[in-house]
């Protein structure tokens, strides 16, 4: 992990001894997770639609984790991947990619056969594109 050299001379300042397990951190797996909109449904109602089992997180009364197993996205935004005619072995370009609803869409299309081209002009952009596009699990992609 690469952090601006202020931010990190600011955290080193803030921690003193706990910098180093500070920067640790950043080696461990990503924890992906939800919350439910209690303004909406109850908890236990939720739990009761979940489509599989979700673990809670310990600290947060309605707060789950999750694996990668959906993506949310606007609907608008879901329209145009899914208004695209792509089939297995295609090969796709996407140019605007991140942060990857569109990408991810369209690679699924794909079905592990052709090649998904994502990528977008923003770098900090990008690297979540390729976060969510290995979340995802879709390997015919560059």
């Amino acid at each position: 992990m690469n952090l601006p050299n202020t931010f990190e001379e600011k955290m080193k300042h803030l921690l003193g001894e706990e910098y180093e397990d500070y920067l640790k951190c950043y080696e461990e797996p990503r924890h992906y997770g939800l919350r439910v909109n209690i303004n909406k449904i109850s908890v236990e109602d939720f739990l009761k639609i979940a489509p599989w089992p979700l673990r809670p997180v310990p600290w947060i009364s309605n707060g789950f984790y999750y694996a990668g197993l959906y993506y949310l996205q606007e609907p608008s935004a879901m329209t145009p991947a899914d208004r695209l005619l792509i089939e297995p072995g295609d090969r796709v370009l996407d140019v605007c990619a991140a942060p990857g609803g569109k990408a991810t869409e369209l690679g699924a299309k794909l079905q592990g056969k052709g090649v998904l081209m994502a990528n977008d002009i923003s770098n900090s952009r990008a690297k979540g594109l390729l976060k969510n596009i290995e979340l995802f699990g879709i390997g015919n992609m560059l």
